[in-house]
């Protein structure tokens, strides 16, 4: 189907008529806008899937860090006492 649609006499015909349309002085400021165009959307489209890629792997990180932890016993801290007052001794003479 799309095989016969862009057939060479079909795409000089959307040429001739680009051509009558915008005029020859035109066409190659529409390239430079749509080729700027086209790298725009594929830097931003490099930009949101690093980002992605980076935010899994800090999740990654996090959620292995957690899984660390819990693997640690918990341990109470120990007790510790005041030691006891010694009275005072009483002399007598």
């Amino acid at each position: 189907m799309f095989g016969e649609l862009l057939s060479p006499m079909h795409m000089l015909f959307i040429l001739i008529v680009v051509l009558i349309i915008f005029g020859p002085k035109r066409l190659p400021e529409i390239g430079k806008s749509l080729g700027r165009g086209i790298k725009e959307f594929k830097k931003a489209t490099t930009d949101i899937q690093d980002k992605l890629s980076d935010e899994d792997a800090s999740a990654a990180k996090i959620e292995k860090a957690e899984t660390e932890k819990v693997a640690e016993p918990m341990q109470a801290p120990e007790a510790k006492v005041a030691p006891e007052p010694q009275s005072p001794e009483t002399k007598t003479t």
